[in-house]
């Protein structure tokens, strides 16, 4: 083993569909972007020298939906009664205190503890670009950047989707909060986000905020600039039913219609929640190949209601999973939720396999992101590896072979006890290796907004 060749020889591994023990995995890499050489199956003992892994190795998940601002949220949102309306009020008094420098404290720590549940890569849904007021930065990315220098020192890869938010409403200016998140046209935020650059760890995508947030006129605007790139596309869709009437009324039909007439809708489009659809608008996402990202811990917090996940993902929808607001961060609960909240909805269990939940966490998620060559432990993957303990008080008992049934209904983030991205070991022992006490980066930046 060197610094540039390493083997990691893992207890147990699910190698989708199933769980193998004994498991030697070679990586080639160890600067955050490292690819797996060789997958091993079969050997019984740690081969000299290999870095050994107990417990049950993932591929890296994905977090395909986030705004790190709202980590601030956490708990205080959680007083009183309301909506998703007056959520958005508390919401916006954060975003109103953040600056350049703030922010990349704040998603430093959010994005280190996503790390320490699993999460290799993050989709950063990035609408705060201006200073209050809108007035540009002297860098007219600098808040972006923050995320993605962020994201690189707390040792994950991100896709920043810079995100075209133009209108209050239907016909309506930004208001005063909203100021800070508008260019004024698709045009203007085209040339603002070309600016944006990909480099190894980050990838440069778009995002329609909402057919609310974006006119009708200016999507495919939006829609072209990703298609150019060849970039992904996301975009809230039909998250509250206020939204889907407001379409009705300026536009006669739903918001994935109107998405749908203007080009949008694509094999690289990944609509967000999903929630309130009509049987054709699944049809619509699912014929064009869009996908479906499904944050089930916000969408139960905010009271949005429960998706039809199993239709969209029948009609050909890929399905991923993202922590959103973040009222928690942790992969297996965003994927076992997706489970039980269809229980609930139909009273039948079952719905998807442990694997199939595991895929949305990590290959559809990544793909979701534009990265296709990761969530998996094949020969040339990114070399992503995330050890879940099998011998918690959460997670004791069950045997190996039921890993991945252990790891999503389960086990927690608190479980993860290593994590390598692009060959970069993270986390190690349920701690991070860069940014140390995590808990206090988090308290610190919090603070600091306040």
């Amino acid at each position: 083993m060197t610094a540039e060749h390493t083997t990691y020889w893992l207890e147990h591994a699910w190698l989708d569909p199933a769980v193998e023990p004994g498991v030697a995995v070679d990586v080639s890499g160890a600067d955050g972007t490292g690819r797996i050489t060789a997958v091993r199956r079969g050997v019984a003992a740690p081969p000299p020298g290999a870095v050994v892994l107990r417990g049950l190795t993932l591929p890296g998940l994905a977090n395909a939906h986030s705004h790190a601002f709202h980590r601030a949220l956490r708990s205080t949102v959680q007083v009183g009664s309301g909506t998703f309306w007056t959520w958005r009020e508390t919401m916006y008094s954060v975003a109103d205190r953040l600056t350049p420098d703030t922010y990349h404290a704040l998603a430093r720590a959010v994005y280190a503890e996503m790390a320490l549940a699993g999460v290799t890569a993050v989709g950063e849904f990035h609408y705060l670009h201006h200073a209050p007021g809108g007035t540009p930065y002297a860098d007219p990315n600098a808040m972006g950047e923050a995320l993605i220098a962020a994201a690189d020192e707390a040792g994950i890869r991100i896709t920043l989707l810079d995100t075209a938010y133009l209108s209050s409403g239907f016909g309506k200016a930004p208001d005063r909060h909203q100021q800070r998140f508008s260019d004024g046209t698709a045009e203007a935020w085209a040339a603002r986000a070309s600016l944006l650059k990909d480099r190894p760890h980050a990838r440069i995508g778009a995002a329609i905020h909402s057919v609310r947030a974006v006119p009708a006129a200016q999507l495919a605007t939006v829609a072209q600039w990703a298609a150019d790139r060849q970039a992904p596309l996301h975009v809230h869709l039909s998250e509250q039913t206020a939204e889907n009437e407001a379409c009705q009324a300026a536009h006669g039909c739903t918001p994935t219609q109107l998405l749908a007439d203007h080009g949008v809708l694509s094999a690289r489009t990944t609509g967000v929640h999903n929630t309130h659809l009509t049987p054709a608008d699944i049809a619509l996402i699912g014929g064009s190949g869009t996908g479906t990202c499904m944050c089930p811990t916000t969408e139960r917090d905010l009271a949005d209601g429960i998706g039809p996940a199993v239709a969209l993902q029948q009609a050909g929808s890929p399905l991923s999973l993202g922590s959103d607001s973040h009222a928690v961060i942790d992969p297996f609960e965003e994927a076992r939720a997706m489970e039980l909240n269809e229980r609930l909805r139909s009273r039948t269990r079952g719905h998807w396999t442990a694997a199939a939940l595991l895929r949305a966490a990590t290959v559809d998620g990544h793909a979701a992101l534009g990265r296709q060559d990761a969530g998996v432990l094949e020969p040339g993957a990114a070399a992503d590896l995330v050890t879940v303990a099998l011998d918690s008080v959460r997670t004791a008992g069950a045997p190996p072979r039921l890993g991945a049934e252990t790891a999503v209904f389960a086990a927690s983030a608190a479980d993860v006890t290593d994590v390598i991205a692009g060959g970069r070991q993270i986390v190690r022992d349920g701690a991070h290796v860069v940014v140390g006490d995590v808990a206090n980066a988090l308290s610190t930046a919090i603070a600091a907004l306040h």
